[in-house]
C-alpha cells in the first residue's frame, strides 16, 4: 500500500501543474480577447461567442483540479480546509460549465439571465471557499509554522480585497475599479495555491 505522504505530495505536486497550467490559460484568454480590458471581468473572456472561450474554460477546469488535488495533498488534521477548497472546486468548475451573456451582467445595475445568476454566483462562492480555506489553515496551529505563514499572508490580502469587491459591485457596479480589484483577488487566491502546494510538495 502506498504512503499517504507519498500521495499527498504527489496530489501537491500535481496541483502545482494544474494551478499554473489554469493561470497561464486564463491569462492569455483574457489579455488575447476582444473583451473590455480592465473595465470588464474576467469570466467575459469564457462567453460563448468569443474567440478565447475554449482556452478560458480549458483554464478554469485546470484550477478547479488544483483546488481538488490541493484538499488531497492536506494532512487529515486540515480537514476543514480541505472540505472548503473542495466547495470551491465544484464552483469553479460549475462557473466553466456555465457561462455568462455578454458583458456578464450581474444586479443591481444590470439585468441578468439565469445563466448570468448561476456563473456569478459560482464564481463568487468558489472565491470564497478559497479565501476561507486560508483562514481555516492559519487557524490550524497543526498546519504547522509554514502553511500557516503562507495563509496568514493570503488571507491579510485576501480579505479585504474580497470586502472591495464586494462593496464595488454593490455601489459602482462593472467597470475599471471592480475590474482591477477582481484581478488582484484572483491573483492573490492562485498565489496561495501555488505556494501552498510548493510547501505540501517540498515537505516530502
Amino acid at each position: 500500500m502506498a504512503d499517504p505522504g507519498v500521495l499527498r505530495a504527489a496530489a501537491a505536486s500535481a496541483a502545482v501543474g494544474c494551478t499554473l497550467a489554469g493561470v497561464v490559460a486564463v491569462t492569455v484568454a483574457v489579455a488575447a480577447g476582444p473583451g473590455p480590458g480592465l473595465a470588464g471581468y474576467v469570466s467575459e473572456a469564457g462567453v460563448t461567442d468569443g474567440a478565447y472561450a475554449g482556452a478560458y474554460r480549458i483554464g478554469v477546469f485546470a484550477l478547479a483540479a488544483a483546488l481538488l488535488l490541493l484538499a488531497a495533498a492536506l494532512s487529515p488534521a486540515l480537514r476543514a480546509a480541505a472540505g472548503l477548497l473542495v466547495a470551491g472546486a465544484a464552483g469553479t468548475a460549475l462557473s466553466g460549465a456555465v457561462t455568462c451573456s455578454t458583458g456578464c451582467p450581474l444586479p443591481p445595475f444590470e439585468a441578468a439571465t439565469v445563466a448570468d445568476l448561476v456563473h456569478g454566483g459560482a464564481s463568487i462562492g468558489a472565491t470564497a471557499a478559497v479565501v476561507f480555506a486560508m483562514l481555516a489553515v492559519f487557524l490550524q496551529p497543526a498546519a504547522g509554522r509554514a502553511l500557516r505563514r503562507v495563509a496568514g499572508v493570503g488571507a491579510a490580502l485576501a480579505l479585504p480585497l474580497s470586502g472591495a469587491v464586494g462593496l464595488a459591485m454593490l455601489l459602482v457596479g462593472r467597470g475599471g475599479l471592480v475590474g482591477v480589484l477582481e484581478r488582484l483577488l484572483l491573483a492573490v487566491a492562485a498565489g496561495w495555491g501555488l505556494a501552498t502546494a510548493a510547501v505540501l510538495g517540498l515537505r516530502r
